[in-house]
């Protein structure tokens, strides 16, 4: 069986050459995600996430680092670099990750990063004057959680 840290390493590997298939067989069936944007999701919703964002992403780079591991735990940090499609603008976000695997596979992933700094690079002087605000935090989930939703629907 495949050791928890090297699975992460896999895990990142992929991420950094845009497989996404690689990635989703990372993750167990019963498989939950959450990060400040894509709250709470499940097994297939996470592996639909990272297809439509690395299917969308022409520039992104991935670096990361491996920062600690014990029992079924492995933390990692990372940075994506990458133009935000939505905006044109360029973003670097550094995110800190903590993994719970189990038989080799993901089961539990959570991703923090600074909501606020991500939207003062993303979307410029809006996200300045109103990054901080759980109205626009709400409404960049939503939009998220929507196109989501489209792409495993298939609608265009």
């Amino acid at each position: 069986m495949i050791k928890n840290k090297e699975q992460i390493e896999i895990y990142f590997e992929a991420f950094q050459n845009k497989d996404f298939k690689t990635m989703q067989h990372c993750y167990a069936h019963n498989a939950h995600f959450y990060d400040p944007v894509f709250e709470h999701l499940n097994a297939f919703e996470v592996a639909k996430m990272w297809e439509m964002l690395l299917k969308n992403a022409s520039d992104m780079n991935i670096e990361y680092s491996i920062i600690g591991e014990k029992e079924h735990r492995v933390w990692a940090n990372w940075e994506a670099t990458y133009t935000f499609s939505l905006t044109g603008r360029k973003v670097l976000n550094k995110v800190s990750s903590e993994f719970f695997l189990e038989n080799g596979k993901i089961i539990n992933q959570k991703d923090s990063f600074n909501f606020y700094k991500w939207a003062i690079q993303a979307f410029g002087s809006q996200g300045r004057l109103l990054g901080w605000t759980v109205f626009f935090k709400q409404k960049v989930q939503n939009t998220a959680q929507k196109n989501l939703k489209k792409f495993i629907s298939g609608i265009k």
